[in-house]
């Protein structure tokens, strides 16, 4: 089968498509036919050598629709199976960008009816990772929330979450793209950090204390990076999200998606064989919504 991997870190120029073995399900793990795969920052940052592994193959990619084509023992999937699924790893010889991946059982879930593959691909990093940061931060219905990089693929993924518990959103992004958050069920636009104004924030973009200085006393950050987010001050709780594969919620957002409360986004589709030309164009910046490969 053919698969998208590094060998060697760094630009666009690095990403490789090799042939390689089609990989074995074990015991609780299915294999999915890839119908299509999303391109993920993250992806990036593993191509750069970000989270090491040098000297070894690295297969790319997180995000993964497709069918079941084969299960380990112990699986509660069937072959012929629509899923979708998150692969998490930043160092591992495949990813969800080849013909055919191997994940967990748990990792799965039923593909949304209401999407196609490639907006289906798009769902389990993004609105997993604005998921379990919204939980971390145990906002209740009417306390405010300001999301940073709210035009983003989490950050809008966590406008929309936040706004169905009714939690009072304010979504920060650039001016141009006020209409679109709003739209996103954000209750107020900013285009720029106030102080102190908020029960909490969800820092999609990374602005780190900037972004905890819109925090009140005594309040809540959280971060998408984790390590990466700043020290505590003024009694504000700060955190960071380790996003963690769980088919269960993936399950969740999935419905979320089939009754339209969540919105998947797709800026363009690269066949497989032209990854090192999606990498480029990440790269490039300005991208709104996902890029997805289709083997």
């Amino acid at each position: 089968m053919r698969a998208v991997v590094v060998n060697s870190f760094g630009g666009p120029d690095v990403v490789e498509v090799v042939e390689t073995e089609v990989p074995e399900p074990g015991a609780r793990e299915i294999r999915i036919k890839v119908a299509a795969a999303s391109l993920n920052p993250v992806d990036a940052g593993v191509r750069a050598g970000v989270f090491g592994g040098a000297g070894k193959r690295i297969g790319l990619g997180w995000d993964v629709a497709g069918t079941v084509d084969a299960v380990g023992v112990a699986s509660s999937w069937s072959v012929g199976d629509e899923v979708v699924a998150l692969d998490y790893g930043m160092v591992k010889p495949l990813g969800t960008h080849a013909e055919y991946v191997v994940v967990d059982t748990d990792a799965a879930a039923l593909a949304p009816a209401t999407v196609d593959a490639v907006r289906a691909a798009t769902l389990p990093l993004n609105a997993l990772t604005a998921l379990q940061a919204l939980d971390r931060l145990e906002l209740a219905p009417g306390d405010s929330l300001l999301v940073t990089g709210a035009a983003g693929a989490v950050g809008g993924y966590a406008v929309q979450l936040a706004a169905h518990r009714g939690i009072s959103v304010t979504g920060l992004a650039r001016e141009g793209d006020e209409a679109f958050v709003r739209s996103l069920g954000a209750g107020r636009f900013v285009g720029a950090v106030a102080d102190r104004d908020f029960d909490a924030v969800l820092d999609a973009a990374v602005l780190g204390e900037p972004a905890l200085a819109a925090v009140r006393d005594g309040g809540r950050y959280i971060g998408v990076i984790p390590q990466a987010e700043p020290a505590s001050v003024r009694g504000v709780r700060t955190g960071a999200v380790e996003v963690s594969a769980d088919g269960a919620r993936l399950a969740e957002l999935v419905r979320l998606v089939d009754e339209g409360v969540l919105t998947t986004r797709v800026a363009e589709t690269f066949a497989l064989e032209d990854a090192a030309k999606a990498h480029a164009r990440l790269d490039g910046g300005g991208v709104r919504g996902r890029l997805v490969l289709v083997p």
